[in-house]
């Protein structure tokens, strides 16, 4: 599903990808996740320098540009480092804020109206929080899907079963983010979410490539329906 940012600019959430962490292999897999229909990847690497994770991003950024300019790139909680980014006209549009960052007008008032900004939920009650900035913000993640030891964020699994309330209460877009794998999309599809981000299924997948379009493919037979 395409989504719009602050200026109503189309950005397309049916198969997000994170990535995990980084080394010399991250870029050219976020190519191909890229090259294959992954509208937007998001750079995450935790507990590194600011200087470390801009030399990611850059890198990130310039394998996305080359493999698909369509595909966009958001920083993970960094807003200094998007913005810096940003600045020096890398393909670098944003950034996916948790909880505990920035809040959400300060976001959207150091990056402009054009930067995609997301947030992390996961509940009804952040949902609804987060519908205070309905008008600046470009989609949210909801999550868990399943446990996961990626990010350990005290919420309870919401399941297939949890996301069509999720959905109905949000004013912006919903993107299922949680251990999802490929063949959860269809379902998750259903629910009415927007997207779903994966980060250890393309991550060690033997075929990004095809995984990514399957994904794709499930938003669009649900669409077509």
């Amino acid at each position: 599903m395409n989504v719009s940012t602050g200026s109503a600019t189309p950005v397309d959430v049916r198969c997000y990808m994170v990535t995990a962490g980084f080394d010399r292999s991250v870029p050219a897999l976020a190519a191909q996740c890229a090259a294959a229909g992954a509208g937007i990847v998001q750079v995450r690497v935790k507990n590194v320098p600011a200087r470390e994770l801009l030399e990611a991003t850059l890198a990130v950024a310039q394998a996305v540009e080359a493999a698909n300019p369509a595909t966009r790139v958001v920083v993970d909680d960094s807003v200094e480092v998007a913005a810096a980014a940003m600045r020096r006209g890398a393909h670098v549009h944003g950034v996916h804020v948790g909880q505990d960052d920035l809040p959400v007008p300060d976001v959207r008032a150091l990056l402009g109206p054009e930067a995609i900004v997301g947030l992390t939920t996961g509940t009804l009650e952040l949902i609804e929080k987060a519908n205070e900035w309905s008008d600046l913000l470009t989609y949210v993640g909801a999550g868990p899907f399943r446990p996961t030891p990626t990010k350990d964020s005290g919420r309870s699994p919401i399941g297939v079963d949890g996301y069509p309330q999720l959905v109905a209460a949000s004013r912006v877009p919903v993107v299922a983010i949680g251990d999802v794998r490929p063949e959860d999309a269809a379902a998750l599809a259903s629910t009415g979410v927007a997207g779903v981000a994966l980060v250890r299924a393309l991550a060690r997948s033997r075929d990004p490539q095809r995984d990514v379009r399957q994904v794709v493919s499930a938003f669009d037979a649900v669409a077509a329906r």
